[in-house]
């Protein structure tokens, strides 16, 4: 099927936009120089999002009611200091951790790619991060969007179908209209499921240098790119 039709391009957000892993180990190196610790911020930041999945299942399961990530995240984190032997920080720098993922930094080619894909697609989130992070986020890294849209808005995490539909549906348009870009398979093969169209972008580096996840892209995706720039060259922006 021709992907002529795509109007709005909808972008995972962690890892594929953002590197949510060098931001929390700048973050926590922060931690380490103003208050004399020695944490190994690299093994936090995998320790922390590997919680990501866990913490979700919860919530599907019925062990926890339904909470936004930043909820999750806040458990987590809760959970992780005293693991990690992190003590002696006072509420407002436990808080200030905690907001780290409102203030991902960006990948070096994701504003300009975004930037040049604005001018012919609508181009939003679909993210399980909660409205307020995403919204943070973008001011803080000049992110372009324009839609925030969340799986907080229909109370679901990806990849419950509902979600990717919610694109679709808040945009006003057919699925195959919507492209999902994401450096995550899953996530795609997701989308794709529900009629959405699919782009995946290569992230090495997500997991750091030891930890390379699969590039090999599912033949079944409409679009595999090496960053942002050359998704908006080979879309003609």
């Amino acid at each position: 099927m021709s992907i002529d039709a795509v109007r709005a391009l909808a972008f995972d957000v962690f890892g594929t936009v953002v590197d949510w892993r060098g931001s929390i180990i700048a973050e926590g190196e922060r931690l380490n120089r103003t208050r004399g610790l020695t944490v190994d911020w690299a093994s936090f930041a995998d320790a922390w999002r590997g919680r990501y999945a866990p913490s979700m299942a919860r919530v599907r399961r019925g062990d926890l009611p339904w909470t936004n990530l930043d909820g999750l995240h806040r458990l987590a984190l809760d959970e992780l200091l005293p693991t990690f032997g992190v003590s002696g920080l006072d509420e407002a720098e436990v808080d200030r951790l905690h907001r780290v993922w409102h203030r991902l930094r960006p990948w070096p080619d994701s504003v300009a790619g975004l930037t040049r894909l604005r001018e012919r697609f609508i181009l939003g989130t679909l993210s399980n991060g909660n409205v307020a992070l995403l919204v943070n986020m973008a001011k803080g890294a000049r992110l372009p969007w324009d839609v925030i849209l969340s799986a907080e808005l229909v109370r679901a995490y990806k990849p419950d179908p509902v979600v990717y539909r919610s694109a679709a549906d808040l945009l006003g348009l057919r699925p195959n209209q919507v492209m999902l870009v994401a450096a995550h398979q899953q996530d795609l093969r997701a989308a794709g499921a529900v009629g959405l169209r699919t782009a995946f972008v290569a992230r090495p580096m997500e997991f750091g240098p030891d930890n390379p996840p699969d590039l090999t892209p599912d033949p079944a995706f409409d679009l595999v790119a090496a960053d942002f720039l050359d998704l908006a060259q080979q879309l003609a922006c």
